[in-house]
C-alpha cells in the first residue's frame, strides 16, 4: 500500500530511562527506507513539544511521539485544530495508549505499519474534565498513591521505593474512598476509560490482604488495571464524590482535585493513528 504520508517528525526524550539511540536509528532509518525521511526531531527536554503553529509552519503530516503517556497527552493537547495524525509509539513506562491503538509491539513494527499505509486515522473517545483532558485512564482516589512509589522505584531504585511503600499502603486501607454519585460503595480507587459508548467507571477492590497485594504488583510492575475491581457505571458523565479532595492520575500525571469531580466523554481534538 501506499504512504499517505510524506513529512514525518518525531518527539522523543533523549533524558528518558527508555531513551535507546539504537531504537532512535532505526526509527529515522525506517522512515527513510519508505521515502519519507524525519524533517524534524524534537528532542525533550532541550526542544518544545510542537504545537499546531509549530507543525502547519514545517509542512508535518505524522507526529511520531516515542515518550510516556503524559507526554502524548499534552501533544495531542498541543496539537489541537492541527490537519494530520499522531502516531504513539511505546516509549514509556506503561505505553498504554499505544498498546490500545497497536497491541504490544515493537516500536519499528507499527512504524512500518503506518508507513506502508495500515493505520486508521481518526478522534479517539477522551475524557474531559476541569484539570484536564485524558486519553487513555484518569484514576481517582487514595490508592493513586501507589504511582508515586513506582516513579520512586523507577528514579531512585526498590530501597528508596520500599521507603515510600507504607504510606501508600495505608492511603489505599485508610483514607477516604471514592465513590460514583448515585452508587453507595466507595472505593480506594475508581478508574475512569474513554470508551465510544460512555466513559466506564471501575472500582478496585481491596476485600483482603491478598488484593492489597495484587494491587500493589500490578501498580509497581506496570498496569494498574490488571488488579481485581468490578465496573460501577459506564456514562456520558460521571461525577465523583469523596469526604477528602481527590487524588487523580490523568495518563500517569498526578493531580488533585475538589470533591464533586464531573467527568464529561469528549473526542480528540486531533487524528490518531491505529495500527491494531
Amino acid at each position: 500500500m501506499t504512504n499517505p504520508f510524506s513529512r514525518p517528525a518525531l518527539v522523543c526524550n533523549s533524558q528518558s530511562g527508555s531513551h535507546d539511540d539504537a531504537v532512535l536509528a532505526r526509527i529515522a532509518e525506517s522512515c527513510r527506507a519508505a521515502g519519507t525521511p524525519l524533517v524534524a526531531i524534537f528532542a525533550l527536554p532541550d526542544d518544545d513539544i510542537p504545537d499546531a503553529t509549530e507543525l502547519h509552519r514545517q509542512g508535518i503530516d505524522l507526529l511520531l511521539v516515542w515518550t510516556g503517556d503524559g507526554t502524548i497527552n499534552a501533544a495531542a493537547r498541543g496539537a489541537a485544530g492541527w490537519d494530520g495524525a499522531i502516531l504513539p509509539l511505546p516509549g514509556g513506562t506503561l505505553n498504554l495508549l499505544s498498546k490500545a491503538l497497536h497491541g504490544d509491539r515493537a516500536v519499528v513494527e507499527i512504524l512500518t505499519d503506518a508507513l506502508q499505509g495500515l493505520g486508521r486515522p481518526g478522534p479517539i473517545p477522551t475524557i474531559r474534565a476541569d484539570g484536564g483532558d485524558a486519553f487513555i485512564t484518569v484514576v481517582a482516589g487514595p490508592a493513586t498513591r501507589w504511582a508515586e512509589v513506582r516513579e520512586t522505584m523507577r528514579q531512585d531504585g526498590l530501597i528508596e521505593a520500599s521507603r515510600a511503600a507504607p504510606n501508600a499502603l495505608d492511603a489505599m486501607t485508610n483514607a477516604p474512598g471514592v465513590r460514583v454519585a448515585g452508587h453507595e460503595a466507595a472505593y480506594p480507587a475508581v478508574i475512569l476509560t474513554p470508551t465510544p459508548d460512555g466513559i466506564r467507571a471501575d472500582g478496585i477492590l481491596t476485600e483482603g490482604a491478598g488484593d492489597v497485594l495484587r494491587h500493589g504488583l500490578a501498580w509497581l510492575g506496570g498496569d494498574f488495571r490488571d488488579g481485581p475491581s468490578e465496573e460501577i457505571a459506564c456514562g456520558a458523565t460521571i461525577i465523583l464524590e469523596s469526604a477528602e479532595p481527590i487524588s487523580l492520575e490523568y495518563d500517569g500525571e498526578l493531580d488533585e482535585t475538589a470533591s464533586p469531580a464531573r467527568f464529561e466523554l469528549g473526542a480528540s481534538a486531533v487524528d490518531f493513528l491505529a495500527t491494531a
